[in-house]
């Protein structure tokens, strides 16, 4: 007698690219080096953005010492701020005062939901004030793509290059949107 229910070939096959695309994301698993080497990246990016806000920055310097773990699945950076008001990664086994993990398993949901505006949702553990920070930076810090461009390239190319941004994100933003939606909802081809 043949189990009638579907195996999990079948259904990425059902998802079409979105679920290949999603089972790929959820398979890779990056050396150590290249985390290590992302994660480097990630708070010089940061940092980037923080220098451009003195209010940011006189918050995170009243947290010093502090540190926050913001983990996702496998995926985790430890930081702390520093007397400068900006962070620095921290040895991720020592003790916590702040833990933030993204409960969105799926890397294409997780997609869906920032490239929609949305913030993903998220449990978060410990100090009350640090958290009330970490929220206020996420609220009020943006990183501004077309200042940074143009003082690399100029107002004009800048303003050219920010607007074909917005564009492939917004068609993104539709592709991801359209893909979210089971094949069923979609009604007949005419």
């Amino acid at each position: 007698m043949k189990n009638s229910a579907p195996d999990s070939t079948d259904s990425s096959r059902a998802a079409g690219p979105a679920g290949l695309l999603q089972g790929l994301l959820q398979g890779l698993q990056p050396p150590a080096w290249v985390v290590e080497e992302l994660q480097n990246r990630v708070v010089l990016f940061l940092n980037h953005v923080l220098g451009q806000e003195p209010q940011a920055q006189d918050r995170l310097r009243r947290q010093k010492g502090k540190s926050v773990r913001m983990q996702w699945g496998d995926f985790h950076l430890t930081l702390a701020p520093t007397a400068a008001g900006l962070l620095e990664r921290v040895d991720p086994a020592g003790a916590q005062d702040l833990v933030v993990t993204v409960s969105q398993t799926s890397p294409l949901a997780l997609m869906q939901t920032v490239m929609a505006g949305d913030k993903p949702a998220v449990d978060i553990r410990g100090d009350v004030q640090l958290a009330a920070e970490v929220a206020w930076l996420v609220d009020n810090l943006r990183w501004d793509v077309e200042e940074d461009l143009s003082r690399l390239v100029g107002d004009g190319p800048a303003h050219a290059l920010a607007r074909a941004g917005r564009g492939v994100a917004s068609a993104l933003r539709a592709f991801l949107g359209a893909s979210g939606r089971p094949t069923a909802d979609r009604g007949p081809q005419a």
